[in-house]
């Protein structure tokens, strides 16, 4: 133990009497260091924030979706709806889920869509949810000032909206907008109510640059069809799920009239799966990504082991001397793998620094959710030190097996 203690003491009196040195051969160990942590806190913020924003819109929630996912590719058409089986729900089907179905607590459409929204000379492009009464409880939509629309709203196609903050402040700066008529998509409709801020989902979407209509009046009045983007239902709890989502998979293809050997047209997801799928995603984005930044430590690496080289050559005679009076292979060897280590994990330290940095940054000035686990900074200092210890081994034993009388000869 006290050889090992003497070694990093020997090795630190090394790197502080060529410190300039020292900090370029690290520069790569803190780039590679600092790359991995700073990636792995960003993906697994973005996961922590998908996993918070679909929990957000509601628990125990069955999603429906047009087309069959096993035969149609995937992304963000697919759940408005392929060409081919975007008509696929209805609102009928909506009815016959609630009017059958024995474990859900209730249903819901959805239709999304984009429209542009107007008041006197002021013009906002927003994302128009359209859905029925029950949203309220199902999406978890808040209200903050007003009433959310009612059955009696969705049965007569009512002209009435609820308006999200964003849409309040682009339109109305101060003005308080209960009661105002705004024009979507040249259509007047009546502010009923405003939805409490949701502020911007994982992706830097603003959640509060929305208004939401009864789903009959945005068929009718805005947008001429028959047929919604979505249904979700709400399980009665999270263990009925599957089972849930069998009953609602069945209740759709007896309404559908398919045959027993007949594909779905709709997609049922739960809740859990599609956290999952989304989880399985961000994971693989991370690992991908952190594996890419990754590759900074191998150069790194090899750095540590050129200036190791150059280490030996420069101190042959210090070598030579020290094996003159005594020192063993081994402590030789000892002593510069220690050097190497002590390189690399300073290095790692001081990426680690650097990651934390960028990450309270980017947690604080941008959209992006970093999180740093103790996870991260564990393997970046394993690695860090399979790294000094890897590339560090050649020089080390080239300096071990150095013949004493050479060496004290060397110049």
């Amino acid at each position: 133990m006290k050889r090992f203690s003497e070694s990093v003491k020997i090795a630190f009196q090394s790197l502080a009497a060529n410190k300039l040195r020292a900090f370029l051969t690290m520069l790569g160990i803190i780039i590679g260091v600092g790359a991995v942590v700073a990636m792995m806190s960003i993906g697994y913020g973005a996961q922590e924030s998908v996993i918070s924003s679909v929990q957000g819109i509601g628990s125990n929630l069955i999603i429906v979706t047009p087309g069959n996912r096993e035969e149609e590719s995937h992304g963000f058409e697919q759940m408005i709806g392929e060409d081919k089986d975007r008509k696929a729900l209805t609102v009928n089907d909506v009815r016959t889920i609630e009017r059958e179905a024995t474990l859900l607590n209730g249903a819901a459409p959805a239709i999304l869509n984009s429209s542009v929204v107007k008041y006197l000379n002021k013009n906002q492009r927003v994302t128009v949810y359209a859905s029925s009464e029950k949203a309220e409880f199902i999406y978890n939509f808040e209200v903050d000032k007003g009433n959310f629309y009612t059955s009696s709203d969705v049965l007569n196609s009512a002209n009435v909206v609820l308006v999200g903050q964003t849409v309040i402040n682009k339109l109305f700066g101060r003005i308080d907008p209960m009661g105002k008529i705004i024009k979507i998509d040249g259509k007047n409709f009546t502010i009923i109510g405003t939805i409490k801020p949701k502020g911007t989902d994982q992706f830097g979407n603003d959640q509060d640059n929305s208004v939401t209509i009864p789903i009959t009046t945005a068929q009718n009045k805005l947008y001429g069809i028959d047929y919604v983007n979505m249904i979700i239902a709400q399980s009665k709890s999270e263990d009925t799920m599957k089972q849930a989502s069998y009953e609602v998979e069945r209740i759709l293809r007896r309404a559908h009239n398919l045959a027993p050997d007949e594909k779905n047209d709709f997609t049922v997801q739960s809740q859990t799966q599609l956290l999952d799928i989304l989880g399985t995603i961000t994971s693989i984005f991370t690992i991908t990504i952190s594996s890419i930044a990754g590759i900074a430590l191998l150069v790194g690496g090899i750095g540590i082991m050129n200036i190791m080289l150059v280490s030996v050559t420069e101190r042959t005679r210090e070598i030579g001397i020290r094996k003159a009076v005594g020192a063993k292979n081994k402590d030789i060897l000892l002593q510069f793998l220690t050097e190497s280590v002590v390189l690399s994990i300073t290095g790692g330290i001081l990426g680690i620094a650097f990651a934390v940095t960028v990450s309270v940054l980017l947690n604080n000035f941008t959209i992006l959710t970093t999180n740093i686990s103790a996870f991260s900074i564990i393997l970046a200092l394993t690695f860090s030190t399979v790294v000094g210890l890897f590339f560090g081994i050649y020089p080390a034993m080239r300096a071990a097996r150095l013949n004493p009388i050479e060496a004290l000869r060397h110049e």
